[in-house]
């Protein structure tokens, strides 16, 4: 059934002024306009909506049914226009996890362009966060673009804009709990702990290459109850250690003493992209591509890193737009690197 919004909005208007006559005021039309447009209503939906008595008009039990779904239409309706109008709407970005590199690559922008609205949301899932890229629902996704034989929709365009290092995180007690950097050799042989990584995911193709091509050891066993209980079964467990990134932002309790070490001899990276659809017109998300050229220009992507072979290349070291040059390969769903 098809409702016509001028004449919601009418019989929420007469609902708030309490009169036929006084609902044609507000809404600058005769009172007239105002009796046919709540007769048509009445006519869709089968029901009478108001008595008419000497005071006024007055709600029928189905119009008391119905008035909080008007009221609902009427704002799902400014909503929808508010979200096409240029200027008005906030810039929406999927940062994938709150503690990610990406989201403190936000919060730099947020603090760079306060007068850019921001909405920012977490999509556990690369083909969620494509499809809502694709249809508008939102402006922009960090991911790590994986997968050969799986392009991205030629609509879609991706840009790699921060290598973020990978470093051990490991307690006390551990082996190499001193030292100062280690080398990705010096891993082998270790029990790195990573719960919660889904195989499919684009951060466990990711850990499989890393795994494949230097001889680790990455436990995926027992279940995912966060990162606050990862760090404490690290720092009580010297035989485990795990890997975050450079720019993740964890805070533990001084006792743990857990040490965030540097790996080196390469370094292994987690390439960090951004999708967004390339007619996308909203201002925000030029400020926010320039931006990202800006801040992570240089970051990563040097001589002595490691990423995989599916990465997407790194075409913008210098401060600019970025290119938005399509890349060959989409990922599974994934929420981003564990660490």
């Amino acid at each position: 059934m098809a409702v016509d919004l001028d004449a919601v909005r009418t019989f929420v208007a007469v609902v708030e002024t309490g009169r036929f006559q006084d609902a044609a005021a507000e809404l600058s039309v005769t009172q007239q306009a105002v009796s046919k447009r709540v007769a048509g209503l009445e006519r869709d939906l089968a029901v009478r909506l108001f008595t008419r008595t000497a005071r006024g008009a007055r709600l029928t039990i189905d119009g008391q049914a119905f008035l909080p779904h008007a009221r609902e239409l009427l704002r799902v309706a400014e909503r929808a226009v508010a979200s096409v109008l240029p200027g008005t709407r906030p810039l929406r970005v999927d940062v994938i996890t709150s503690r990610s590199g990406p989201s403190g690559l936000m919060r730099g922008f947020h603090r760079a362009h306060p007068e850019i609205e921001l909405d920012v949301v977490m999509l556990f899932d690369i083909e969620t966060a494509v499809a809502a890229v694709r249809s508008g629902a939102i402006d922009a996704s960090f991911r790590a673009v994986a997968v050969p034989g799986r392009p991205l929709p030629g609509d879609v365009a991706s840009a790699r804009v921060l290598d973020e290092a990978l470093q051990l995180l490991t307690g006390p007690a551990h082996a190499l709990a001193d030292a100062r950097s280690v080398t990705v050799a010096q891993l082998a042989g270790h029990r790195i702990w990573m719960p919660g990584i889904v195989p499919g995911t684009e951060w466990a193709a990711y850990y499989d290459d890393l795994v494949a091509e230097f001889g680790l050891t990455i436990e995926a066993t027992g279940p995912n109850f966060g990162s606050d209980a990862l760090l404490d079964t690290v720092a009580d467990t010297p035989a485990l250690a795990t890997f975050m990134g450079d720019r993740t932002r964890l805070v533990w309790p001084a006792g743990y003493d857990l040490r965030r070490i540097p790996v080196t001899g390469p370094t292994p990276v987690y390439p960090h992209s951004l999708l967004w659809r390339r007619d996308n017109p909203h201002p925000g998300l030029a400020a926010l591509r320039a931006h990202l050229a800006a801040a992570t220009a240089g970051h990563g992507g040097s001589g002595g890193t490691w990423t995989p072979r599916w990465a997407a290349p790194r075409r913008n070291a210098v401060p600019g737009p970025l290119s938005g040059a399509r890349v060959r390969g989409d990922g599974f769903p994934g929420e981003g690197p564990r660490r």
